[in-house]
């Protein structure tokens, strides 16, 4: 495995040498990867470099543990409200979480999530973003702001209704209730569900690696 750059809270690495397949993993496991101060600095910076890189063909966001992502780190809420001095200044820091979202949308290499476990909060706003989702049958999804008196404005208003439907996402947003690898499937948040993490890894590499994904970068550098 090749891993060249270096991100605090995350692993960047080539799993299969020259394949051209980057893994940008979430890797604050003891946290169940919640999404830290550092996350928001350095996940556009990664991303930006990953897609300036010609090495690079296909990016497969995933995480370490047992959950991709339970969330934004409460302690960063408190903080930002805290340290905010002025509505301007909380204003300024939300629209800079955001555009690290956004930077998925950004990258020009196609962008797989590859989801087990807790699917949670700001972790609906990272997958909306990418390109391609696929889970585990024993994934957990939960659009849950709503459960802390936030709206869930880092990107899931936005981009969740273009891809589940307006009411749809709506009810997930207004109840936050948790649904299933299944469920998330049937509503099309998903593409593909699997047995066992093994499956899913094997999918998503497969995927990756797939004859549609050159021709697909052929028309992007156009």
């Amino acid at each position: 495995m090749e891993e060249k750059y270096k991100y605090p809270s995350l692993e960047i690495l080539e799993k299969t040498p020259k394949s051209g397949v980057w893994y940008v993993i979430l890797n604050r496991p003891s946290r169940r990867n919640a999404l830290s101060h550092d996350f928001f600095i350095h996940f556009p910076k990664a991303l930006y470099d990953l897609d300036h890189d010609p090495d690079v063909k296909v990016i497969v966001l995933s995480a370490a543990g047992n959950h991709f992502c339970s969330g934004i780190d409460l302690s960063i809420l408190g903080s930002t409200a805290s340290n905010s001095g002025s509505g301007e200044a909380l204003r300024r820091q939300i629209m800079a979480m955001q555009d690290a979202v956004t930077a998925l949308e950004r990258c020009r290499k196609p962008v797989i999530a590859s989801i087990l476990g807790a699917c949670i909060g700001g972790g609906i706003d990272i997958i909306t973003a990418c390109d391609i989702r696929m889970c585990t049958k024993e994934a957990f999804f939960s659009v849950k702001e709503v459960d802390m008196a936030l709206a869930a404005d880092l990107g899931t208003l936005q981009r969740l209704p273009l891809i589940v439907g307006f009411g749809n996402a709506m009810e997930l947003a207004l109840t936050g209730r948790t649904f299933s690898g299944e469920e998330a499937k049937e509503l099309g948040l998903v593409s593909r569900v699997f047995d066992s993490k093994h499956d899913l890894d094997q999918a998503v590499m497969d995927l990756a690696q797939g004859s549609f994904l050159p021709s697909i970068l052929n028309q992007l550098s156009v």
